[in-house]
């Protein structure tokens, strides 16, 4: 049976995560760091380019998965003829431990009768191309090739075959079996090995320790509990960075050639990623974005790029991968992202407005964030008017994208708000005259009055889901027609099997690439927003709980759904699907919930009633 992307669930060590197969198989993971060669790469190839499979003999006749409550510790129960038996996943978290090591524990767990089980390690570095020196040792085998080392620690006995290591073992009701593979820097010796069920009760622990800070209530609590989760699971935790997704170059359309490398974090998230932080309660861990945010964007405000490392790196040089066949064929395989080249002017307004909110929330003041800010406002004077590659890093011709018009509004009026309301210093009337002139443009020709809707950019005939946002920036109030005939027309033009969005036509003439993607998850929630926004608050719900019924059975999602072939698409476990699942969550349970806050922005509605 062909594999699905919500097949796969997640673990992770706030480094690096890897992901699970429902039948048993690690087949992708990246060590030391999200965005480091995989070391197995079957996810995006066969099992010679690398994984580790553990699962039962024979036929099995039924698989249960979940968390454990509260923790991103994976249990797979497998059900056979002869018994039944749990393989439990974990990789303890690395906080407090050595950043030169990564632990990936597997515990084979009997629970009825006996069966018998096998297991299949391949490891493959450089994203499955090179085969590593391996060598027995006392209590399992060392490989090494170049920089990496694995060390495999068991007590079941180990054989070589064909570049595969290989175990036959049983496990009978009431037995543990551990694994525990061991990574590190191959000049330094190799680590020792801890016990594995000691980690086990430790990254639980560590888990529910974090889980349990979580202050949403509600009828979605467990939903929200662990999107949270995921995105914890997400964040590299020496910087606070959090990665967009675990994987590259997952395709967007089966077959297709929309397959990026998502394996790094994206200013466009930032706002939507803190407000979804401070609303749970998860205040250091706003504070951490917060900071990784200013000391990635700090420098020259003409060098801004829309995405980083995660520790702000700059150079993220797109590369094919010619040996990886790709997900069910999918090609090419992309390392790198040619997008953090694009200029994108959203990213202005996105910066402020996500300080603006830091700012609003209380947090810590930074005068250098200030500098960095009147920096790069100084910059997107002279810029605002260019053209750009919008929201969605199309990869066709630049133009003058609406949302990069409205967003270059909101960061000038975030900056008048700064002034008035938080006793920072700047050219106050400057600015606001600038948002003053972004906002009259923007209402003239990014608006069509015979369609009675904002277009995707300036003189387009179709509209773009990103304009759903319009209400959420505070660029016009929600009951405003304008915004009331956007939304309408989102729905009537770009929904897919009631309230599923596509992002804006697939036209090669718009993005360059061939038409045709699935339908983008984030966008439906934004649908969410602005319905709750309108007071629809009963069809908000429905899209919302429909929603839910996207993610598989361990709660995760992916970046897009095919609501034809029933099945995710994209990379996995995607930070804005999950991002946006707790915000329209929140917006639904509150009076006020993140998408009024954001949109408490008093200058683009004194515009608009002054007739712009």
């Amino acid at each position: 049976m062909a594999r699905r992307i919500e097949d796969y669930a997640l673990i992770g060590n706030t480094h690096t995560a890897a992901l699970v197969g429902r039948d048993g198989a690690v087949d992708w993971l990246c060590l030391p760091r999200f965005d480091s060669e995989a070391c197995f790469a079957a996810l995006l190839g066969a099992a010679e380019n690398g994984r580790w499979r553990i699962a039962p003999d024979g036929e099995v006749k039924a698989v249960r998965r979940r968390y454990l409550p509260g923790t991103l510790v994976l249990e797979t129960e497998f059900e056979t003829a002869g018994g039944t038996v749990a393989l439990i996943d974990f990789m303890p978290p690395q906080m407090d431990r050595d950043e030169d090591r990564a632990d990936l524990v597997r515990i084979v767990e009997g629970r009825r009768g006996r069966v018998d089980l096998s297991m299949d390690l391949v490891l493959r570095f450089g994203y499955g191309a090179v085969v590593p020196w391996v060598r027995r040792c006392d209590d399992g085998l060392s490989a090494i090739a170049g920089p990496d080392a694995v060390a495999l620690r068991t007590p079941v006995p180990l054989r070589g075959e064909d570049f595969h290591t290989r175990a036959a073992f049983t496990v009978a009701a009431g037995e543990r079996t551990p694994f525990t593979l061991i990574w590190h820097r191959s000049h330094l010796p190799a680590a020792p090995a801890e016990d594995p069920d000691a980690l086990l009760a430790e990254t639980e622990a560590w888990w529910r320790a974090w889980s349990g800070r979580c202050r949403t209530a509600g009828p979605w609590r467990e939903a929200v509990e662990r999107s949270l989760i995921t995105l914890k699971g997400l964040t590299y935790g020496p910087t606070g960075g959090i990665a967009a997704a675990a994987t590259t170059s997952l395709p967007e359309k089966i077959g297709g050639e929309r397959n990026w490398d998502y394996r790094f974090c994206w200013l466009r998230d930032s706002a939507f990623t803190l407000y979804a932080l401070l609303t749970a309660g998860y205040r250091e861990e706003a504070e951490a974005w917060r900071h990784w945010l200013v000391r990635a964007v700090a420098g020259m405000p003409a060098q801004l790029q829309i995405m980083y490392g995660l520790a702000g790196e700059r150079r993220l040089d797109e590369w094919e991968v010619p040996w990886l066949a790709g997900f069910e064929g999918s090609r090419p395989v992309r390392i790198g992202n040619g997008a953090h080249g694009q200029c994108q002017l959203d990213v202005y307004g996105e910066v402020l407005d996500t300080l603006h909110i830091a700012r609003r929330n209380g947090l810590a003041r930074d005068d250098d964030s200030w500098r960095v800010q009147r920096a790069l406002l100084k910059h997107l004077e002279t810029v605002w008017h260019a053209a750009d590659h919008g929201l969605w890093e199309v990869r066709g011709p630049a133009r003058q994208f609406t949302h990069s018009k409205v967003m270059a509004w909101v960061a000038f009026d975030r900056a008048v708000q700064a002034v008035e309301q938080s006793g920072v210093e700047g050219p106050v009337e400057r600015w606001r005259e600038l948002a003053r002139r972004i906002h009259a443009e923007v209402c003239e020709k990014g608006f069509d009055a015979k369609r009675n809707s904002f277009v995707q950019y300036y003189g387009a005939k179709h509209t773009d889901a990103a304009l759903l946002l319009i209400p959420q920036v505070g660029f016009l109030p929600p009951e405003d027609p304008r915004v009331v005939g956007t939304i309408e027309a989102v729905e009537r033009e770009l929904s897919v099997d009631g309230g599923l969005l596509q992002r804006y036509p697939t036209e090669p003439e718009v993005d360059g690439l061939p038409p045709g993607e699935g339908c983008f998850l984030a966008c439906a929630f934004w649908l969410v927003d602005a319905k709750v926004m309108l007071g629809r608050h009963e069809e908000a719900r429905e899209l919302f709980e429909r929603l839910l019924e996207l993610r598989n059975d361990v709660g995760l999602l992916a970046e897009e759904y095919d609501p034809v072939a029933r099945r995710q698409l994209g990379n996995v476990p995607q930070a804005f699907s999950h991002v946006a699942l707790v915000n329209s969550a929140h917006n639904l349970a509150r009076i006020a919930g993140p998408a009024r806050k954001r949109a408490q922005a008093p200058g683009g509605h004194e515009a608009q009633r002054s007739g712009d």
